[in-house]
């Protein structure tokens, strides 16, 4: 039974994409990387398969069920599913040659084991940068943060679109204000005000014993509402005596004051006081950024600032702020809504067609032509002529070079267009001039 033919298939949740929607990923992830480098971000790049133990130091709960175990020899290794988390191994480890404050980018798969469902992957790219402090961190980064995001948006296409800021300390001096213990409820409850209404929301708050007085003042502060300056105005107005609320409502200020000087437009950053990113992580600034014409997408780039990155890894105590765009998911669903689609199936720029008996000719003007940096490829199969100007069409090769024996006498080359129909005629220096 040596040659039972194999079912080729690949495991759910894991993306393959044709060499066109490839040309487009590729294209996304250069322009990701161009913003990021723009902003003093330098590349680092860890390895996929780390120790069980670095990568859990803080615990696994919901993380430990998602995550892939390599198996080989008695090491135990497991799968990276984010880039925080090696990133925080990374600075402990190498913190005597870093340079502080750090500035990092870094675009990689990682890897969890998410319950089988669209548009949710196992295997998929992130897009993050992190600034980390040595210490202490100032609060301008937390404005600089959202500027690489608007760049980068701006530069993938996207006018319409929001930042969502908020600063988790605002939100839990209030809570601490008045007098709930558990703010992780109150918020995840509040999270389905858009799908369940207020009423609910208040029948839901009361039945986890939280007291009508308290529940008023929830609904009062989950209703302020207002352009940036007038959301400010109003949280001022709450006069909560409360020293973490009042950080908090000065580091928001300070982050719109700066958000506005690095050129952002106000219509691409709002004050939100219901966003509250992965509570246990971060600990002030948090970002969520939406399409503004497509909401069901969710969230495109989420983060926020953290005040202990490496607590498990190192004494040193280092902040930072930074966040991440989902890269593979955030490709799935711009082409499932059709925001975006395949421009170019090739990135080749022309096809060499030699006639029977003209193969030499065509290799060396093909060899000139990408010393020039123009991408070539030629027809190596013997095969009709007609079949070669069909390849050439079918692969959206804008343009094609017959060599026969006119070409070779004259050194004038006939230039086809693919798309117009049109011919023209170059010499070699030509040729490349216009191809260039």
């Amino acid at each position: 039974m040596g040659n039972d033919i194999v079912k080729p298939s690949i495991l759910p949740g894991f993306m393959e994409l044709n060499p066109p929607d490839q040309i487009l990923f590729n294209r996304m992830m250069d322009t990701i990387r161009k913003n990021y480098e723009k902003f003093g971000f330098l590349p680092i790049d860890t390895p996929v398969i780390e120790k069980s133990e670095v990568l859990l130091a803080k615990g696994g709960g919901e993380t430990e069920k998602q995550i892939y175990k390599v198996v080989k020899g008695s090491t135990d290794m497991s799968m990276r599913f984010d880039l925080t988390v090696p990133l925080a191994r990374y600075v402990a480890q190498h913190y005597s040659e870093l340079n502080f404050p750090y500035r990092r980018y870094h675009i990689g798969k990682v890897y969890r084991g998410e319950r089988n469902q669209k548009g949710r992957f196992r295997e998929f790219y992130q897009a993050d940068i992190d600034i980390i402090g040595n210490g202490k961190l100032d609060i301008i980064n937390d404005a600089e943060i959202p500027s690489v995001i608007y760049s980068t948006f701006k530069d993938l296409g996207f006018e319409e679109f929001t930042i969502r800021i908020n600063n988790r300390k605002i939100l839990s001096g209030f809570f601490n204000s008045i007098g709930v213990e558990d703010a992780q409820i109150v918020l995840r409850t509040v999270d389905k005000l858009e799908k369940i209404g207020m009423e609910k929301i208040e029948e839901e708050l009361e039945s986890n014993g939280i007291t009508q007085k308290q529940v008023e003042s929830i609904k009062r502060f989950i209703s302020i509402d207002g352009d940036n300056d007038e959301i400010l105005k109003l949280l001022e107005e709450l006069r909560i005596e409360d020293d973490v609320f009042k950080e908090g409502l000065d580091e928001i200020g300070t982050v719109i004051k700066y958000l506005r000087l690095f050129g952002v437009p106000e219509s691409n950053f709002a004050v939100d006081l219901r966003i509250a990113r992965g509570l246990d992580y971060y600990t002030g600034t948090v970002y969520e950024t939406y399409l503004d014409e497509y909401p069901t997408i969710g969230s495109v780039c989420s983060g926020g600032r953290y005040d202990d990155l490496a607590t498990y890894y190192t004494k040193q105590k280092l902040p930072g702020v930074g966040i991440s765009i989902g890269l593979t998911r955030l490709f799935y669903q711009l082409m499932e809504a059709g925001i975006i689609n395949t421009q170019e199936s090739s990135l080749t720029k022309v096809l060499v067609i030699p006639m029977e008996g003209y193969m030499d000719e065509s290799i060396k003007l093909a060899a000139d032509m990408r010393n020039n940096d123009i991408f070539t490829q030629i027809y190596l199969e013997e095969t009709k002529l007609g079949k070669k100007f069909g390849y050439a069409d079918k692969m959206g090769i804008p343009y094609v070079i017959v060599i026969g024996e006119e070409e070779k006498k004259s050194g004038e080359y006939t230039l086809r267009d693919m798309k117009s129909g049109e011919q023209n005629k170059y010499d070699k220096d030509g040729l490349i001039e216009v191809l260039k």
